[in-house]
């Protein structure tokens, strides 16, 4: 699939696009955005990696979550060294609302239903991901552009992976849950954000 497709496909699963003025907030904290950038990396990497542990009787999952918490350890690591180049210090960031506001509404006390909103969350999170490099890639200087562009077709990928086994696994349709989370993830992006993040929501000044 190309990468217009991919994105095509990704805008369609969205329930909204990345408001303007939150790309252009990005664009006066460049080093805060690559700063939790590199966090969003890792912390992918992490659920990956604790998805592997906690369901090592699926298969399908093993050889998905592997590949892609390799790929996210990588992203890590050229991001830090993207900061590294120009002198920018990795540090502690608080975390945005984000991703632990979508996860609020996760079911508990059903492994399986768990499983599957928590694969929903992922798709989410990484088909954002995707839709906000593509946002911001053509403002951005020709290293950054180049290397938010490569990442676009990795994040394409890890959204369909993620959103294929939440299906797989579901057992019956899942368009309920994910018109749930989809409803949610658009309350978080289009709400206000005092503080910028990488999948924070419109900044509080341009409210």
């Amino acid at each position: 699939m190309s990468i217009d497709a991919v994105l095509a496909e990704i805008n369609d699963f969205l329930g909204c696009e990345t408001p303007d003025s939150w790309v252009a907030e990005a664009l006066k904290q460049p080093e805060i955005l690559l700063i939790d950038h590199a966090n969003c990396e890792k912390k992918a990497a992490t659920t990956a990696m604790n998805l592997l542990y906690k369901h090592i009787e699926r298969d399908d999952l093993l050889k998905k979550m592997s590949q892609l918490a390799r790929e996210e350890l990588l992203h890590f690591e050229q991001v830090v060294n993207i900061m590294k180049e120009r002198g920018i210090r990795y540090r502690h960031l608080s975390s945005s609302r984000y991703a632990s506001g979508l996860r609020d509404a996760v079911r508990k006390g059903d492994a399986t239903a768990e499983l599957v909103d928590v694969l929903i969350v992922g798709a989410f999170i990484e088909a954002r991901s995707c839709e906000r490099f593509a946002k911001l890639a053509p403002f951005l200087d020709d290293k950054l552009e180049k290397f938010y562009r490569s990442l676009l077709r990795s994040e394409g990928r890890h959204y369909q992976d993620y959103l294929g086994l939440a299906a797989q696994y579901a057992g019956q349709p899942i368009d309920d849950r994910v018109a749930l989370f989809r409803e949610l993830e658009q309350q978080l992006i289009e709400s206000e954000d005092d503080e910028f993040r990488f999948h924070s929501g419109v900044p509080a000044q341009a409210s």
